[in-house]
């Protein structure tokens, strides 16, 4: 026999392990007269502890959120992303509460819709926002910056907004 067939064997527990078990459980029907107390105002019942004890469970799983450093001014970021690598540079940006303006111009379709997919669920985990400025052109915000207006409408020149006094270039 082996070496590890003889651990087994001298591992293995016996089938009668339970015999001080009582198989045949009785039940009398006594229980059928329990009538539960009725306590004070303030006494407190057995039932009651055991659903305390539920509610006083910490919960397993937690969503963390970035918790942003006040500042006397919020901060735009620029990134011209040339790899996948520099998505992760994008989510710094909104954990440190900065928006972010992304130019996918000249960057290959299949990268490009990568960074956006990356980014946008990192938006999306911190209750940030992702919006589509112009065909290559996105902004991404965390979650104390609210985007207002209809950014394709405001530089396509089809809204009252004058951005003629801004100096912006897309």
């Amino acid at each position: 026999m082996s070496f590890i067939g003889n651990i087994m064997k001298n591992m293995r527990v016996s089938q009668d392990d339970d015999y001080d078990y009582d198989d045949d459980y009785e039940f009398d029907g006594d229980d059928d007269d329990y009538e539960p107390q009725r306590g004070g105002f303030f006494k407190k019942s057995v039932d009651d502890d055991i659903d305390e004890e539920r509610h006083a469970r910490p919960m397993l799983f937690t969503k963390k959120q970035p918790q942003p450093q006040p500042r006397r001014s919020m901060e735009v970021t620029m990134i011209k992303p040339t790899s996948m690598d520099d998505s992760r540079d994008i989510c710094d940006y909104l954990l440190d509460g900065k928006t972010v303006v992304l130019n996918m111009e000249g960057l290959h379709m299949e990268i490009a819709q990568r960074i956006i997919d990356f980014t946008s669920g990192a938006a999306y985990s911190m209750e940030g926002n992702l919006q589509k400025i112009s065909n290559y052109i996105f902004i991404v915000t965390p979650s104390m910056v609210e985007l207002s207006g209809d950014f394709q409408n405001i530089l396509a020149g089809n809204s009252d907004v004058n951005i003629n006094g801004l100096n912006m270039r897309v």
